[in-house]
């Protein structure tokens, strides 16, 4: 039985050497995102939310191994029984798991080990592609490829908060931080109407997007632009953080017991703002997108110019005439399934469905999303306090 996450349109069934080589090419840039750290960067847990850089490169290997190998290659013997607890992340029908906090106390197997691990599980799935790559098949390395992608930004977002827990602002890369061109904001206006939502046609899409319906939204409209670090500077000096009427109460609350009066990663240094990025500590360049906001500082900055989130209805809607993709951004949409939404049987039923709780709906993409990962359907979710993703902010307000 095909996952229903994976859209089954026989367009979508790639034949065996484009399959085998979209593998490689994935499992190729990961290993590109390691090249320049050392075994002691890939092994600490800053918090419970990054996981280490040990831990995803044997994660997304264990899942070839778990869900596709074990499954397709009667011959395959698994590489080390004890990995299925260490790598598995949140697939409870795949047997128990470590504690999701305890990843970073992972010192054995060594990074070394971790990468004949990866090589081995390489080594099978491109025998078991070059013998066979049947629709079903096709579509479980797909989606084994997409999952891959994913965790190569996780990877970079959880390495990044990893090294800001460092005192010397260590650089993973001087240039590895992508420019963003500013484009003139200005409002989009979208009429009254009834507009069609989700994923249609052919290519790779996740079972949250799917149940393609129509919605009715009341007139709108959409800035063109992000918000800027410059912009939101304003709200700052404003006393935006002090405010209580600008803050959802749950907001307010963590605002308060967390002690948050400015971005994550921005740092005062002689009474001038900076950040810290993957190329260091850098100067603060106002011009460009504020990032890694939680949906609670995204709102109360909305609310502070008189302004909305926009849904991620009407984001998708309107999403055809403004550019985005340097952050992902916040809606006002709560994380829920569509109609008609059914979970997958066995463990790729646990992918998504699960985590439809407390959750907010962020669009987009950003500077760290893998190259063809992104797509205008797209639904990304997190809890509200979430920061360390590269999120950001686009203004809506009625029309």
């Amino acid at each position: 039985m095909l996952p229903e996450m994976i859209n089954t349109n026989n367009t979508n069934v790639l034949p065996n050497q484009l399959v085998r080589d979209k593998y490689r090419e994935v499992r190729d840039y990961t290993m590109s995102l390691i090249s320049d750290l050392s075994p002691e960067d890939m092994v600490p847990q800053s918090a419970v939310f990054a996981s280490p850089v040990k831990w995803h490169i044997a994660h997304t290997t264990w899942f070839f191994e778990q869900l596709i190998l074990m499954k397709y290659d009667s011959a395959y013997q698994v590489f080390d029984p004890s990995y299925n607890y260490l790598f598995n992340s949140y697939y409870n029908t795949l047997g128990q798991r470590i504690e999701r906090g305890q990843r970073g106390l992972i010192t054995r197997p060594s990074v070394s080990r971790v990468l004949e691990y990866r090589d081995y599980v390489d080594r099978h799935m491109e025998a078991l592609m070059d013998e066979q790559v049947s629709g079903e098949l096709a579509s479980l390395v797909t989606l084994g490829i997409n999952h891959e992608q994913q965790h190569q930004e996780l990877l970079l977002t959880d390495l990044k908060y990893t090294f800001s827990c460092n005192p010397t602002y260590p650089v993973y890369n001087k240039d590895f931080d992508p420019s963003y061109t500013k484009s003139e904001a200005a409002w989009i206006s979208m009429n009254t109407g009834i507009y069609e939502i989700g994923h249609a046609g052919p290519g790779f899409s996740y079972d949250n997007e799917h149940g393609r319906h129509r919605v009715h939204l009341e007139a709108y409209q959409l800035s063109s632009a992000l918000v800027t670090r410059g912009e939101y500077l304003e709200f700052m000096q404003a006393g935006g953080y002090d405010n209580v009427s600008y803050w959802l109460d749950e907001g307010w609350a963590w605002r308060q017991a967390q002690g948050i009066n400015s971005p994550l990663y921005w740092i005062k240094d002689d009474e001038q703002w900076k950040r810290f990025s993957l190329a260091g500590l850098v100067d603060l360049e106002l011009e460009e997108p504020v990032c890694h906001l939680s949906h609670f500082e995204a709102s109360a900055y909305a609310s502070w110019k008189g302004c909305r989130l926009p849904t991620e209805f009407e984001w998708e809607a309107a999403s055809d005439g403004f550019t985005w993709g340097s952050r992902w951004e916040w809606t006002n949409s709560a994380y829920l399934p569509y109609p008609k939404y059914k979970t997958s049987p066995g463990a790729i039923g646990e992918y998504n469905g699960k985590f439809m709780s407390n959750q907010m709906v962020l669009r987009g993409a950003s500077i760290v999303t893998s190259p063809e990962h992104s797509r205008h359907t797209y639904r990304n979710f997190f809890p509200s306090a979430t920061r360390w993703q590269f999120s950001g902010l686009r203004l809506a307000q009625d029309a």
